[in-house]
């Protein structure tokens, strides 16, 4: 009888054991305690995005400081850079049989990093540290900017290195993941002719080259427009500038809707940050600057980031809607646990639900500060709970976040493994560089078969 009681606590003891380990994954793969809601969250959507147009700040860059998943960062790195050589990919004889693309499969995509080889300077990729808005919290932190080519503005390092947008070979490179990928459209961040992000250059003029690249992998270009100085008035004259000059080349995007038509499609960061009133101008059929009906109608997705956006894109005479942040918890429209209710909304009101899933986020290379907004890689799992999670709301689209957003820590690009005596990257290991791309095709076929049951 005594064996029998030591064996069965035994047995107790390891389910408990367990059991913690269960709850302690979970947690990992969603914080608790972290949201939208709080003040911190409420406080930090207007100055999370340093590309916004209304953000004015200037950086600073923290010279040392622990990652959310391993590793130091420090940024003195004075290694110089070793011009025009290109790292070569390693790893690409695992997806040298590329699948069909997936064309429900969109992921945001960033043309706006240079270097000294081909733009005569680095951008982007010399980030400053985004100033917190709290002058007492933002003096505890250094200020200064990223030296590349070995210290960057990312927690990670790109398998080509601080590459340049513009680079043909690097372009190459990034379509073939694409379609390693199976991801079927490419966002395009855009701003106007002449205009940028505040910490960068104006990149209109790659356009042409970056759907000519895509057309030869099959990839289709849709456009992610920025919130520029001026895009309340504008933005009809934007459109027909986009659809006018792209939109008969094969690979411009053309969605196909539930009524037969075929559109093209924009995404519209930030969208909040103009009034419905002033959106149903352009929107609603009745607008005074309406494009429906028209040559230059489409299917315009605002974004979702509070909970009152739901109603308020509906009044705006939105398509749409989708939820950018690979944050899950960090807003109403990221967090999972709302996309069935969105999607009901949506449903409901004949819009688009386009959840936005992502591998990971870590911005603290550029916001030292922001280390409670981290969410850890955890070797893959985070990115494939954000999938299936997407894949039970039954959306019609899918959006990644993101291809290559490096500062914030979301790409799913080739990182690898880097460092210096005195700065240490994140990295994938120990999976091999193209892991996020290879889940990310396996979960893009899967999107496909479950589709084609939902429509049967």
């Amino acid at each position: 009888m005594a064996r029998f009681r030591r064996k069965m606590w035994i047995t107790l003891l390891l389910f408990l054991l367990f059991v913690f380990g269960v709850m302690m994954g979970l947690k990992t793969l969603r914080p608790e305690g972290v949201g939208f809601i709080d003040s911190v969250g409420l406080e930090l959507l207007p100055q999370l995005r340093y590309r916004a147009a209304d953000s004015n700040q200037r950086a600073n860059i923290p010279k040392t400081e622990k990652s959310a998943e391993s590793g130091i960062l420090s940024h003195n790195s004075k290694t110089e850079e070793q011009h025009g050589k290109t790292q070569s990919s390693s790893s690409d004889g695992k997806l040298d049989n590329f699948p069909a693309v997936n064309y429900d499969l969109h992921a945001f995509y960033y043309s706006w990093y240079g270097n000294q080889k081909f733009d005569g300077k680095y951008i982007h990729w010399n980030h400053p540290l985004v100033p917190h808005w709290d002058p007492k919290i933002a003096n505890s932190y250094p200020k200064g900017r990223h030296n590349p080519p070995e210290d960057i503005g990312s927690n990670f390092y790109p398998e080509l290195g601080a590459y340049s947008s513009r680079d043909p070979a690097v372009l190459n490179a990034h379509m073939k993941q694409f379609q390693a990928a199976a991801v079927g459209v490419l966002a395009l961040s855009w701003y106007p002719p002449g205009m940028s992000d505040e910490n960068g250059e104006p990149t209109e003029d790659l356009v042409l080259i970056i759907l000519e690249a895509a057309h030869k992998y099959q990839i289709k270009v849709t456009f992610h427009i920025e919130p520029y100085e001026g895009r309340e008035n504008g933005l009809y004259s934007n459109l027909k500038y986009i659809i006018d000059k792209y939109g008969s080349h094969p690979a411009f995007y053309r969605h196909k809707t539930n009524t037969g038509r075929t559109l093209p499609m924009f995404y519209i960061y930030d969208s909040y940050l103009t009034s419905p009133e002033s959106w149903a101008n352009l929107f609603s059929v009745s607008g005074s600057s309406s494009v429906r009906n028209t040559q230059y109608d489409a299917l315009f997705i605002a974004l979702i980031v509070e909970e009152k956006h739901k109603n308020e894109i509906l009044q705006a005479g939105f398509d749409g809607m989708y939820t950018y942040f690979a944050t899950n918890g960090f807003s109403h429209g990221s967090s999972h646990q709302n996309w069935q209710a969105i999607k009901d909304f949506c449903d409901s009101n004949n819009l688009m639900f386009i959840p936005s899933v992502g591998p990971g986020y870590i911005d603290t290379s550029i916001r030292a500060w922001n280390k409670h907004n981290t969410r850890n890689r955890v070797n893959g799992k985070y990115y494939e709970t954000a999938l299936s999670t997407a894949l039970l709301v039954r959306p019609d689209i899918i959006t990644v976040t993101s291809f290559n957003e490096w500062h914030e820590g979301t790409q799913i690009e080739k990182a690898v493994p880097k460092k210096s005596s005195q700065l240490v990257y994140l990295d994938y290991l120990p999976h091999n560089p193209d892991i996020y791309l290879e889940i990310t095709r396996k979960w893009a076929e899967k999107f496909r078969k479950e589709k084609e049951q939902w429509l049967m």
